[in-house]
């Protein structure tokens, strides 16, 4: 199990924020940008503008990464 979120920095339309993941979520997500062939500012950009206002950036990537893992697990 993972121990505490780490915090990373990221680039979103020209704007510096920081996300705090645990570090299987930073992992998983990393290779979702790669899978896609772009950068993990562009998939936290495509995310962020998909959220709404209800839910944070954390909370959207961790969702994300989630339903990733659902979608390849189907596939199987």
């Amino acid at each position: 199990m993972s121990e505490r979120p780490e915090k990373h920095s990221l680039t979103l339309r020209g704007h510096r924020t920081s996300v705090s993941l645990e570090k299987e979520f930073w992992s998983e997500f990393r290779q979702i940008a790669e899978r896609r062939n772009i950068p993990i500012n562009e998939l936290a950009a495509q995310i962020d503008a998909d959220r709404g206002d209800r839910l944070g950036l954390a909370s959207a990537i961790r969702l994300h990464v989630l339903n990733d893992l659902k979608r390849r697990l189907s596939k199987t």
